[in-house]
C-alpha cells in the first residue's frame, strides 16, 4: 500500500554513532519501502554550511540518503532550528526538495500541515527572537561568508548558552502554544498536523470550530527513535529502540 513516512530531531552528529547506525538501517530495510520520507528538521546536531559536506560524517549521512532517493523513495527536508543552514548544495547531493515551514500538502488523500515546530512555541519570545534574526537571509550571508572552523566554534558558543537557557526556562514556556496551534489550523482550514521539536511525541485530538483534528508530535532519536507512516487510512507512530549502538 502506498504509504510515506515522517520523522525529524535525529540530531545525526558523529559523537552519536549508534543513531547513525539506526538511520541507516531504517533507511534501508523501512524507507526504502515508502513512497515519501519527510524529514521536518534537526537532521542534524547542527549544519556550518555547505561547504562541509566533504567531512566524512557528513558524507556517510548523504550517501545513505542518496541511496535511498535513487532506489525510488521521494525525499523531502525542512530546516529545524539545528539545521536552518542546510542549502541546495546538500539537497542536491542527496535527491532531497526542500520544504517550507509550514507547508500543506496533500498526504493520501488528507491536508495534512507539515512543520518542524519551533513556531508554535510562541511563550518562549527570547527564542523566536534568536530565531528571526538567524533565519534573516543577510545575517546567514554574512555568516556563511566566514571560514568553516570560525563557524564552528561560534555555533558551539551558541549551543552552549541555548542549553544554558533551557536550563533556567519552564518546560511548559518550550513547549507549543494551544492557541497557536488553533489559530494556525483554523487558518489551513483544519488540516491534519505533523510536527516535531518539542521532543514529546503524541497524537493530540482536538475540536476546533466543530472540526476534529489530529496534532502529530514526532519522537526525537536519543534513548528512542521513531517515525510516523501515514497511508490513506490514516498514521500510526511506530517506535525504534536503540541499545549500544544497535536498533532492534
Amino acid at each position: 500500500m502506498a504509504h510515506s513516512l515522517f520523522i525529524s530531531d535525529l540530531h545525526l552528529s558523529a559523537d552519536r554513532p549508534e543513531v547513525l547506525s539506526a538511520f541507516s538501517e531504517f533507511l534501508a530495510t523501512t524507507a526504502v519501502h515508502a513512497d515519501a520520507l519527510y524529514i521536518l528538521g534537526d537532521l542534524f546536531e547542527y549544519w556550518a554550511g555547505d561547504d562541509d559536506l566533504d567531512a566524512p560524517f557528513n558524507r556517510q549521512v548523504v550517501a545513505a540518503l542518496a541511496a535511498l532517493n535513487a532506489g525510488g523513495t521521494a525525499l523531502y527536508l525542512m530546516h529545524g532550528n539545528r539545521d536552518f543552514l542546510m542549502g541546495e548544495a546538500l539537497a542536491t547531493a542527496c535527491g532531497a526538495h526542500f520544504l517550507h515551514d509550514p507547508e500543506l500538502r496533500d498526504i493520501h488523500g488528507t491536508a495534512t500541515l507539515l512543520m518542524h515546530g519551533d513556531k508554535l512555541c510562541t511563550d518562549d519570545t527570547a527564542y523566536l527572537a534568536f530565531r528571526e534574526q538567524v533565519r534573516d537571509a543577510q545575517w546567514q550571508q554574512a555568516f556563511l561568508a566566514q571560514p568553516l572552523a570560525l563557524r564552528k566554534a561560534q555555533i558551539e558558543q551558541l549551543r552552549e548558552q541555548s542549553r544554558q537557557a533551557q536550563r533556567e526556562k519552564a518546560a511548559e514556556i518550550m513547549d507549543v502554544n494551544a492557541e497557536s496551534v488553533i489559530n494556525l489550523l483554523g487558518k489551513y482550514g483544519y488540516p491534519r498536523l505533523i510536527h516535531g521539536h518539542t521532543h514529546r511525541p503524541a497524537l493530540h485530538l482536538q475540536e476546533i470550530d466543530g472540526r476534529r483534528c489530529e496534532r502529530w508530535v514526532l519522537p526525537d532519536w536519543y534513548e528512542q527513535g521513531g517515525y510516523l507512516r501515514c497511508d490513506e487510512h490514516g498514521c500510526a507512530a511506530i517506535n525504534i529502540q536503540m541499545v549500544k549502538g544497535e536498533q532492534k
